[in-house]
């Protein structure tokens, strides 16, 4: 019997100190937006890739998030901000599916939440 431990963490401090694994979520949504419009990739292996995106894609919003509240209400990057994260509350609400274009949606979200993250946060040396 595996024995588990139980995290209470109703603030989400815990997750902003573990670093997100970007590199490979990219090269994933980069292979998955390089797949030509008549590509036969199977229903399952689509679907496992749309769950593998969601995930990062909840996680990258998260953060997104945090940064968001730091700035004020009426500037422009959080505004812009807001709006992505609109966008990924929308397309999470709904379970992914197993066909290309639901793991290419998935893909675009993950890059879309990165390129506002890296928009928010300052750069590291």
């Amino acid at each position: 019997m595996t024995a588990h431990t139980v995290l209470y963490d109703p603030t989400g401090c815990l997750d902003r100190h573990l670093p997100l694994a970007r590199e490979p979520h990219l090269a994933l949504v980069a292979a998955v937006l390089a797949w030509p419009p008549a590509v036969a990739v199977p229903s399952a292996d689509c679907h496992q890739i749309a769950l593998q995106l969601s995930g990062h894609a909840r996680s990258v919003a998260d953060d997104v998030r945090y940064y968001c509240r730091t700035l004020p209400e009426n500037s422009r990057p959080r505004a812009l901000a807001e709006v992505v994260l609109a966008d990924a509350d929308r397309l999470l609400a709904v379970d992914p599916s197993g066909t290309v274009r639901c793991a290419q949606q998935r893909a675009r979200l993950v890059r879309a939440l990165y390129e506002r993250l890296d928009r928010l946060t300052p750069p590291t040396r």
